[in-house]
Protein backbone atom coordinates (compact mmCIF):
# COMPACT_ATOMS: atom_id res chain seq x y z
CA UNK A 1 0.00 0.00 0.00
CA UNK A 2 1.08 3.47 -0.99
CA UNK A 3 1.71 6.33 1.88
CA UNK A 4 1.33 9.05 -1.06
CA UNK A 5 -2.28 10.59 -1.15
CA UNK A 6 -3.94 12.11 -4.53
CA UNK A 7 -3.18 15.87 -4.37
CA UNK A 8 -6.98 16.27 -4.18
CA UNK A 9 -7.61 14.68 -0.64
CA UNK A 10 -4.18 16.80 0.66
CA UNK A 11 -5.98 20.16 -1.03
CA UNK A 12 -9.20 19.38 0.43
CA UNK A 13 -7.96 18.82 3.69
CA UNK A 14 -5.80 22.09 3.48
CA UNK A 15 -9.02 23.75 2.59
CA UNK A 16 -11.15 22.59 5.37
CA UNK A 17 -8.44 23.87 7.27
CA UNK A 18 -7.61 27.38 6.61
CA UNK A 19 -12.04 27.43 6.58
CA UNK A 20 -11.72 26.48 10.31
CA UNK A 21 -9.23 28.54 11.44
CA UNK A 22 -10.82 31.65 9.68
CA UNK A 23 -13.97 30.36 11.32
CA UNK A 24 -12.13 30.38 14.72
CA UNK A 25 -10.62 34.00 14.14
CA UNK A 26 -13.79 35.04 13.03
CA UNK A 27 -15.24 34.39 16.50
CA UNK A 28 -12.54 35.87 18.44
CA UNK A 29 -12.87 39.46 16.36
CA UNK A 30 -16.83 39.15 16.90
CA UNK A 31 -15.86 38.50 20.84
CA UNK A 32 -13.70 40.85 20.93
CA UNK A 33 -15.55 43.87 19.37
CA UNK A 34 -18.71 42.98 21.17
CA UNK A 35 -16.36 43.09 24.62
CA UNK A 36 -14.97 46.93 23.71
CA UNK A 37 -18.20 47.79 22.84
CA UNK A 38 -19.76 46.92 26.44
CA UNK A 39 -15.98 49.02 27.32
CA UNK A 40 -17.23 51.84 25.35
CA UNK A 41 -20.42 51.70 27.16
CA UNK A 42 -19.15 51.08 30.27
CA UNK A 43 -16.23 53.61 30.57
CA UNK A 44 -17.61 56.82 28.14
CA UNK A 45 -21.63 56.29 27.77
CA UNK A 46 -22.96 55.49 31.12
CA UNK A 47 -20.25 57.93 33.26
CA UNK A 48 -21.23 60.90 30.51
CA UNK A 49 -25.36 60.94 31.37
CA UNK A 50 -27.31 63.67 31.81
CA UNK A 51 -25.19 66.89 34.01
CA UNK A 52 -21.37 65.10 33.36
CA UNK A 53 -18.90 66.57 31.45
CA UNK A 54 -16.20 65.16 28.75
CA UNK A 55 -13.68 67.12 29.50
CA UNK A 56 -13.42 67.14 33.05
CA UNK A 57 -13.91 62.91 32.85
CA UNK A 58 -10.88 62.48 29.96
CA UNK A 59 -8.51 65.09 31.56
CA UNK A 60 -8.57 62.87 34.44
CA UNK A 61 -7.25 60.24 32.31
CA UNK A 62 -4.95 62.31 30.78
CA UNK A 63 -3.30 63.69 33.67
CA UNK A 64 -2.28 60.24 34.44
CA UNK A 65 0.36 60.35 32.01
CA UNK A 66 1.96 63.60 33.21
CA UNK A 67 5.44 63.36 34.53
CA UNK A 68 4.86 65.29 37.82
CA UNK A 69 2.82 64.06 41.10
CA UNK A 70 -0.71 63.98 40.71
CA UNK A 71 -2.98 65.60 43.44
CA UNK A 72 -5.33 62.69 44.44
CA UNK A 73 -8.17 65.39 44.77
CA UNK A 74 -8.78 65.12 41.56
CA UNK A 75 -11.87 63.23 40.76
CA UNK A 76 -12.17 61.43 37.50
CA UNK A 77 -15.92 60.68 37.25
CA UNK A 78 -18.12 58.25 38.39
CA UNK A 79 -18.23 54.91 37.02
CA UNK A 80 -20.64 52.20 36.29
CA UNK A 81 -19.59 50.51 39.77
CA UNK A 82 -20.69 52.98 41.91
CA UNK A 83 -17.11 54.08 43.02
CA UNK A 84 -15.50 57.41 42.72
CA UNK A 85 -12.21 56.58 41.40
CA UNK A 86 -8.87 58.83 42.54
CA UNK A 87 -5.30 58.38 40.83
CA UNK A 88 -2.73 59.77 39.68
CA UNK A 89 1.18 58.60 38.64
CA UNK A 90 3.37 59.34 41.87
CA UNK A 91 7.16 60.00 42.05
CA UNK A 92 9.28 59.21 44.72
CA UNK A 93 12.60 60.75 42.97
CA UNK A 94 12.72 63.64 45.39
CA UNK A 95 11.55 61.59 48.29
CA UNK A 96 9.11 60.33 50.01
CA UNK A 97 5.16 61.28 50.26
CA UNK A 98 2.75 60.68 53.23
CA UNK A 99 -0.90 59.47 51.73
CA UNK A 100 -3.70 60.93 53.76
CA UNK A 101 -6.97 59.16 54.03
CA UNK A 102 -9.94 60.68 56.25
CA UNK A 103 -11.85 58.97 58.25
CA UNK A 104 -14.47 57.13 56.26
CA UNK A 105 -17.21 56.27 58.63
CA UNK A 106 -17.66 52.85 57.40
CA UNK A 107 -17.19 53.51 53.86
CA UNK A 108 -15.55 51.20 51.66
CA UNK A 109 -12.75 52.78 49.60
CA UNK A 110 -9.38 51.08 48.30
CA UNK A 111 -5.90 53.30 47.08
CA UNK A 112 -4.18 50.79 45.09
CA UNK A 113 -0.16 51.21 44.46
CA UNK A 114 0.96 49.85 40.89
CA UNK A 115 4.47 49.08 39.74
CA UNK A 116 4.13 50.95 36.34
CA UNK A 117 7.16 48.88 34.88
CA UNK A 118 5.33 45.80 35.13
CA UNK A 119 2.08 46.50 36.48
CA UNK A 120 2.36 44.71 39.38
CA UNK A 121 0.39 45.58 42.65
CA UNK A 122 2.30 45.81 45.70
CA UNK A 123 0.42 47.04 48.39
CA UNK A 124 -3.26 48.27 49.25
CA UNK A 125 -4.83 51.15 51.82
CA UNK A 126 -8.19 50.71 52.59
CA UNK A 127 -11.40 49.17 54.17
CA UNK A 128 -10.34 45.38 53.61
CA UNK A 129 -6.16 46.35 54.79
CA UNK A 130 -6.23 49.07 57.07
CA UNK A 131 -9.94 49.67 58.31
CA UNK A 132 -12.00 52.69 57.61
CA UNK A 133 -10.72 55.22 60.19
CA UNK A 134 -8.37 58.08 59.23
CA UNK A 135 -4.87 57.08 58.76
CA UNK A 136 -1.73 58.44 57.18
CA UNK A 137 1.07 56.13 55.44
CA UNK A 138 4.67 56.80 54.15
CA UNK A 139 5.09 56.19 50.47
CA UNK A 140 8.71 55.35 50.48
CA UNK A 141 11.12 54.75 46.97
CA UNK A 142 14.07 51.54 46.52
CA UNK A 143 16.53 52.34 49.22
CA UNK A 144 15.21 54.67 51.19
CA UNK A 145 16.89 55.34 55.50
CA UNK A 146 15.06 57.45 56.78
CA UNK A 147 12.55 56.78 60.05
CA UNK A 148 8.91 56.34 60.40
CA UNK A 149 6.85 58.67 62.66
CA UNK A 150 4.71 56.65 65.18
CA UNK A 151 1.32 55.93 63.83
CA UNK A 152 2.59 55.65 60.15
CA UNK A 153 2.51 52.32 58.05
CA UNK A 154 5.79 52.52 55.69
CA UNK A 155 4.76 51.53 52.15
CA UNK A 156 8.62 50.39 50.08
CA UNK A 157 7.82 51.00 46.77
CA UNK A 158 10.07 48.58 44.62
CA UNK A 159 10.43 51.24 41.70
CA UNK A 160 10.48 55.43 41.77
CA UNK A 161 7.25 55.65 40.13
CA UNK A 162 4.20 54.34 41.69
CA UNK A 163 0.51 54.74 39.91
CA UNK A 164 -1.63 55.54 42.29
CA UNK A 165 -5.85 54.40 41.77
CA UNK A 166 -8.24 55.03 44.68
CA UNK A 167 -11.79 54.47 45.00
CA UNK A 168 -14.87 55.64 46.53
CA UNK A 169 -17.87 53.69 47.20
CA UNK A 170 -20.92 55.52 45.99
CA UNK A 171 -24.23 54.30 47.70
CA UNK A 172 -26.99 56.73 45.39
CA UNK A 173 -26.69 60.13 43.38
CA UNK A 174 -27.56 61.87 47.21
CA UNK A 175 -24.49 60.61 48.32
CA UNK A 176 -22.71 62.17 45.61
CA UNK A 177 -21.56 64.93 47.37
CA UNK A 178 -20.45 63.13 50.47
CA UNK A 179 -18.11 60.62 48.74
CA UNK A 180 -17.07 63.96 46.74
CA UNK A 181 -15.93 65.41 50.20
CA UNK A 182 -14.23 62.52 50.74
CA UNK A 183 -12.50 61.40 47.71
CA UNK A 184 -10.82 65.02 48.04
CA UNK A 185 -9.31 64.09 51.31
CA UNK A 186 -7.51 61.64 50.12
CA UNK A 187 -4.06 63.57 49.65
CA UNK A 188 -0.65 63.06 49.17
CA UNK A 189 2.08 65.51 50.46
CA UNK A 190 5.84 65.38 50.71
CA UNK A 191 7.27 64.02 53.80
CA UNK A 192 9.11 67.27 54.07
CA UNK A 193 6.11 69.24 54.56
Amino acid sequence: MSAVRPVGVVLSRLVRGAVVFAERRLAVAVVFAIALAVWWLEALVIPLGPGRDLGTYLGGYIQLFQAHPIDLGYVLGRTPLATLPVGGLLDLAFGPQVLHVPDMAGRYYSVQFTDPSDGTNFAYVGTRTTGTEAGDSLMSGPGWKGTVSQGRTQIASPNKSVLVIGRVFVESDSDLPIAYGLAKQIQLTPLSH
